[in-house]
């Protein structure tokens, strides 16, 4: 008998066990599968394909856990995702969680009243945003019209839901419990409103994919997805998470994820940031990762 000495095949076969033992305890432990929508699961149509619907719905039937975490609201996030989605859902970045079932609110986070300070220097720079907030118990997309940019007025167009608010006034735009502000355009000022404001909010500064344009998204300090990833986790009693993006808005819930899977037209960032990049949304590669590598 050897006394503390192994062999090269000894220390092999260790590792061996030790990755077995790994492997098995990930199968058994209960997994969060959470993905990004535009750029991500929707394809350039701005639509979730048959296959992906099929897919997801067939494993989420095997007993899959799978939600999305999104900028959109989720009037806009249904129309696109054309699977079943059983699970709540995260939207506007992180700000809400959403029971998918009913639509009713889980979580929320509004500004405090000093937000009116950013939005009143916005609108002195000439700047005027989209404002989302609840006003009579009610979810408002509010702007005025004649004030926005073309980019904004292009991204107003696309929405025709009851959330549409148009205003007149700031008082009217400026109302409410508001949670989610979207600057777009006004590509020479947004930037350094980013500068000032990104510590004291949680912002975002990036191109859409769609339309090119700027956008500064702007949430209260300490919302983001992988915040809201964390509550839907212990909501769901998972103890893992396993996330998939394309978007500078998706590195922080990389960052916190157990795995996490970069589609092949994400941003160089966050691919740098990922476990493994994988098929792109054109390509259904979230679905297709999943079918080939979930145990459902």
């Amino acid at each position: 008998m050897r006394q503390g000495l192994f062999d090269c095949a000894d220390i092999r076969s260790a590792q061996a066990a030790k990755d077995i033992h790994t492997q098995i305890k990930e199968d058994t432990m209960k997994t969060l599968y959470v993905s990004d929508l535009d750029g991500t699961l929707l394809r350039e149509d701005q639509f979730t394909s048959d296959f992906t619907n099929r897919t997801i719905n067939e494993l989420v039937g095997r007993g899959l856990i799978f939600s999305y975490a999104t900028a959109r609201s989720i009037v806009t996030a249904r129309k696109a995702a054309g699977f079943t989605a059983h699970f709540p859902v995260i939207t506007y970045n992180g700000s809400m969680i959403i029971d998918n079932a009913d639509g009713s609110l889980i979580t929320s986070n509004p500004f405090d009243s000093s937000v009116l300070d950013l939005l009143h220097e916005l609108g002195d720079a000439g700047v005027y945003p989209i404002v989302y907030a609840f006003k009579q118990g009610r979810e408002r997309f509010s702007f005025i019209r004649e004030r926005s940019s073309d980019e904004a007025k292009e991204f107003i167009d696309t929405r025709d839901d009851e959330r549409v608010c148009p205003c007149f006034t700031e008082d009217e735009l400026y109302s409410g419990e508001i949670f989610y502000i979207n600057c777009i355009g006004w590509d020479n000022i947004l930037p350094s409103f980013y500068s000032r404001y990104k510590d004291k909010y949680r912002c975002l500064l990036q191109r859409d994919i769609y339309s090119d344009a700027l956008m500064f998204e702007v949430m209260p300090k300490g919302v983001s997805k992988s915040s809201a990833i964390a509550r839907l986790k212990d909501l769901l009693g998972c103890e893992r998470v396993v996330a998939f993006g394309d978007g500078l808005n998706d590195l922080d819930m990389f960052r916190a994820a157990d795995e996490c899977y970069a589609v092949e037209n994400a941003h160089p960032k966050l691919k740098e940031c990922a476990t493994a990049v994988i098929g792109s949304n054109s390509s259904d590669g979230v679905a297709r990762w999943l079918l080939e590598n979930s145990r459902f």
